[in-house]
């Protein structure tokens, strides 16, 4: 591949799997053989390492005997290999989008199952997603909120109009599910088997209160005709010659066949499950049990689920928080003049009260994130593209406190959880001292939390379940399902990428009172057991590559959220 520029090497790193220095890329960049010397420095790479140091790629340029040449300070020589989050990908359908095909074989549950090394090298070689999609503009109205076009007459912008605020910055913001430093995983085995034992173990205790499951392997050993539950992951799912529902369930000590009866009142909801979530079966054991050919003839299946008594969390004032996300500044349509008026209208009296701005990933539109994007990119350096979001970031009140988390076009590693960004970029977005997070994390603003999650696994969730349950016109649907299984990323080994790490960092352990997605690009709000869910749109008009998958983005919009009475209004600044 040709290697003139550090972007190209940053592209072809990410796609073997590596980041690098940004030093590193520079130095590949200047070498006199740039391509050989990737292809050293990738060979010889410790069997351990995800980045390439700049002293590894100094030793393997003095072993080639060859010295890199001055590199100039424009654009490219800010590239590494962090930039980058995906190769081309292998499209289905439509790419990332609803026109994906659902997949048709079983997962295993990976809680210690041989499968589980196949899952780990088929997730480690999968490419990665592409942009985010979307379909056409709602307009639907739920959970009493309402849509209104102003924000286009605005006061001056920067941090002079703070002084009218009341300054704040105080302990009344938390965060919680922070991997930022804490990520262990190594990629092994182990560490996938590690990570689906600890999702099982603690969505297993949510659903063990509502019905006495026993383990498969108890199950194998009683009598026929008896009655029992089962709690266990979904390895399987497949209809019979008759139309009924054969459901593979496995726990730690195995896995046990389920029947779903079609007349069953509850058949519908086979519909809504994914593979690898966890759910719980009753039911009859069939008569044959005792000969170890036995089934379940389920009576009824619980998620793990929202209690639809659930009272969520208020501010004791009137205070609001503007929820954003998929800014993609550094795309060639990244609106800059519907970011400003909203900036100014910020500054306006009748935003006074908005406090907190919450910003669900996707700063910036990244560097070789989906085919050709470099045709689309008004900044083609990643550093450049996060200098500019700063710059747009100043134009924000400087007493409004920013609480942000990056996203699939954002300069950290694809896999979910992702950590927040490193130092150098959290340097250069320090504006206003912004709080970092990672991607997932639950923030509690004015003592309600706020579960923000950037939204990949929507892709898939919409992808594999009826469209009635989930679709890009109503992208909050897909993330009911979220919280019915009570995991923001359920099924593994598709089109959302899983990093093993020592816990499960994706479980809902605690029901959210504000679940604030993006990704998909469109704007969809509701309640779900008195949640609230709300995907925030975009900033970014239509792309070519947009176009040419049907992508219609709902942009410039910025929903408003009352801290103190979970209502919500959405302002239009496009």
């Amino acid at each position: 591949m040709p290697m003139e520029t550090p972007g190209r090497i940053v592209s072809e790193l990410t796609s073997r799997g590596y980041n690098a220095d940004r030093e590193a890329v520079t130095l590949l960049a200047g070498a006199d053989d740039p391509a050989g010397a990737l292809e050293a420095a990738v060979e010889r790479a410790p069997a351990d390492a995800f980045k390439l140091s700049a002293d590894h790629v100094r030793s393997i340029l003095e072993e080639m005997g060859r010295r890199p040449s001055p590199v100039s300070n424009g654009a490219d020589s800010h590239s590494n290999a962090e930039t980058t989050r995906a190769s081309p990908v292998e499209t289905k359908g439509v790419e990332n989008g609803a026109g994906g095909v659902a997949s048709s074989s079983g997962r295993a549950a990976e809680v210690g199952s041989a499968a589980a090394t196949a899952a780990a090298v088929a997730a480690a070689d999968s490419p990665g997603d592409a942009a985010d999609p979307s379909d056409r503009a709602r307009s639907d109205e739920s959970a009493g909120a309402s849509v209104s076009d102003d924000g286009r007459n605005a006061s001056e912008s920067g941090d002079a109009a703070a002084s009218s605020r009341n300054p704040r910055f105080d302990p009344e913001t938390d965060i919680d599910g922070d991997v930022t430093g804490q990520s262990t995983g190594t990629g092994e085995y182990d560490d996938f088997v590690q990570v689906f034992r600890d999702r099982f173990k603690r969505l297993s205790k949510q659903l063990r209160s509502r019905v006495n499951a026993r383990p498969t392997s108890a199950v194998r050993k009683m009598p026929g005709g008896g009655d029992t539950a089962i709690v266990g992951m979904v390895s399987d799912i497949r209809s019979t010659a008759n139309g009924h529902w054969l459901i593979e369930l496995e726990d730690t000590s195995g896995t046990f066949p389920c029947l779903v009866m079609k007349d069953r009142e509850f058949a519908d909801a086979v519909d809504e499950l994914l593979f690898d979530e966890v759910i719980a079966v009753e039911g009859t054991l069939s008569n044959d049990n005792d000969d170890g050919d036995g089934i379940l003839f389920v009576d009824s299946l619980y998620f793990p689920d929202v209690p639809r008594t659930y009272k969520p969390s208020t501010a004791d004032r009137h205070v609001q928080a503007a929820l954003i996300s998929d800014v993609h500044v550094g795309s060639q349509e990244f609106m800059a003049d519907a970011w400003s008026r909203f900036a100014n209208w910020l500054h306006t009296e009748e935003a006074e009260r908005v406090e907190y701005l919450l910003i669900a990933g996707d700063m910036v539109e990244g560097v070789g994130v989906y085919p050709n994007q470099d045709e689309e990119l008004d900044i083609i350096d990643i550093y450049e593209q996060y200098e500019a979001f700063s710059e747009y970031l100043k134009e924000v009140p400087g007493d409004v406190e920013i609480i942000m988390i990056p996203g699939n076009h954002d300069a950290v590693r694809l896999a979910e959880p992702q950590p927040g960004f490193d130092e150098e970029l959290r340097d250069i977005m320090s504006v206003h001292d912004a709080h970092i997070s990672a991607n997932p994390s639950t923030v509690t603003v004015e003592g309600v939390d706020v579960l923000m999650y950037h939204g990949a696994s929507l892709d898939e969730v919409i992808a594999e379940l009826p469209e009635e349950k989930a679709s890009y016109d109503e992208p909050h649907k897909a993330m009911y399902q979220l919280l019915k299984k009570r995991h923001v990323a359920p099924q593994f080994g598709g089109r959302t990428r899983v990093a093993p790490e020592e816990k499960d960092y994706l479980v809902m352990d605690d029901v959210p009172d504000v679940f604030h997605t993006g990704h998909v690009h469109k704007l969809g709000w509701g309640k779900y057991h008195n949640v609230l869910a709300v995907n925030s749109g975009c900033w970014q008009s239509q792309t070519d590559f947009q176009k040419s998958v049907n992508i219609d983005p709902d942009a410039g919009f910025a929903p408003i959220l009352d801290l103190d009475t979970l209502d919500m209004t959405v302002r239009q600044f496009s």
